[in-house]
């Protein structure tokens, strides 16, 4: 589902992904991007689990998914335009609006005192490979607030 879940309002708290999923914002407890490669990303979650993030609150530079050490978070290879990765560009190329909800990340704009905040909806304006920090290929997609759709719109 696209869009906004029944509710469900922006700045809504929730202790943990379990929650997210049972309310429909966030599905998959593990995966930062929930979404079908041939239909769009349907949310994202901003914990700048990534070197590459950064959340500036109205626009966001989220790093793709793949390749990620596990214990570590650093990248490890090359992320591909594959799964979660062309849900998001799908997004991009239908106008598809994608559910972000921010987690108390360090790095995080404005994060929650602990577990998740739904922060409203914001477009995907631009994606495009890139070097990352470690060294390998990444997926950078630009998130835009939704002007009044989101906490941190303008």
């Amino acid at each position: 589902m696209f869009g906004h879940v029944p509710g469900v309002s922006i700045g809504d708290l929730f202790p943990d992904r379990v929650a997210l999923a049972v309310a429909g914002v966030h599905r998959p407890r593990r995966a930062g991007i929930c979404g079908r490669a041939a239909e769009g990303a349907e949310s994202v979650i901003l914990n700048c689990a990534f070197v590459d993030d950064e959340d500036r609150g109205d626009i966001v530079l989220y790093t793709g998914s793949g390749a990620r050490h596990p214990k570590t978070g650093r990248q490890i290879g090359d992320q591909t335009l594959t799964r979660s990765n062309l849900a998001l560009a799908q997004s991009a190329r239908r106008g598809l609006p994608v559910r972000v909800s921010r987690g108390a990340g360090r790095r995080v704009w404005d994060p929650p005192a602990e577990g998740y905040r739904y922060d409203g909806l914001y477009r995907v304006t631009d994606y495009h490979p890139a070097t990352g920090e470690d060294g390998y290929r990444i997926w950078r997609f630009r998130l835009e607030a939704v002007a009044g759709e989101s906490r941190a719109a303008p």
